[in-house]
């Protein structure tokens, strides 16, 4: 079983904190297999990474998408998935582009969750996140475990890491070969389950309130 984390943030998500590099060491010193780079609505950190000699673990290309209703993830694509479309739209374009569709955190009422806005979407999705470690309480990840077992979908977990540190604490175990393709065939077909623990809750508020104060200070500078 190989382990994935697919759902991490850059420095070149306007909220993240860390290199491509750092995400990437990081990502091997926890025993990570593989690592989806997973940022708002850009490609530019999966790009620096395919300019990587060498890179320590394998990379998923990856970008987590605005829908009109809240936020996707769009794994295996190598062409911007347009934001502000709606999410089941948003679904149809990435399946065309030969990508996977993943809800993240579908029932967090503050994190630009699907499943409040658009009840199909699960039913729509190739799988979704049913651990997200970065919950004060896991009621909500419970409540998408329940949802997707419902419409048979498969469950994946990602760390939602903004900072190099907190990579792999959410993560998906996988039956498959060691390459993108087979990665994401294998979630397709059910072939993975969640695992991972709780971000600690002091550097989880932490990180939103750093990521809150400089969103303040680019609107001032406007």
């Amino acid at each position: 079983m190989l382990a994935c984390d697919l759902h991490v943030h850059t420095r070149f998500s306007k909220d993240g904190e860390s290199s491509v590099e750092d995400v990437l060491a990081r990502a091997a010193a926890v025993g990570l297999a593989a690592v989806a780079i997973t940022d708002h609505d850009t490609l530019e950190g999966v790009r620096h990474a395919a300019r990587i000699e060498d890179p320590p673990v394998l990379v998923i290309p990856g970008v987590e998408v605005t829908t009109a209703d809240g936020h996707l993830i769009a794994l295996g694509v190598s062409e911007m998935v347009p934001r502000g479309l709606g999410v089941l739209e948003t679904i149809d374009l990435v399946h065309s582009r030969g990508g996977l569709a993943v809800l993240p955190h579908p029932y967090h009422r503050l994190r630009h969750a699907v499943g409040f806005r658009e009840r199909d979407a699960i039913a729509a999705v190739d799988a979704v996140e049913v651990f997200n470690s970065r919950y004060i309480v896991g009621s909500a990840n419970r409540k998408a475990a329940r949802r997707a077992a419902r419409l048979g979908k498969p469950g994946v977990g990602g760390s939602d890491s903004h900072h190099a540190r907190y990579v792999g604490f959410g993560k998906t175990l996988v039956d498959a070969e060691p390459e993108v393709g087979a990665i994401l065939e294998a979630i397709r077909e059910g072939r993975c389950y969640p695992a991972g623990h709780m971000t600690p809750l002091r550097t989880y508020t932490g990180q939103s309130l750093r990521s809150t104060w400089r969103r303040v200070r680019l609107r001032v500078r406007v």
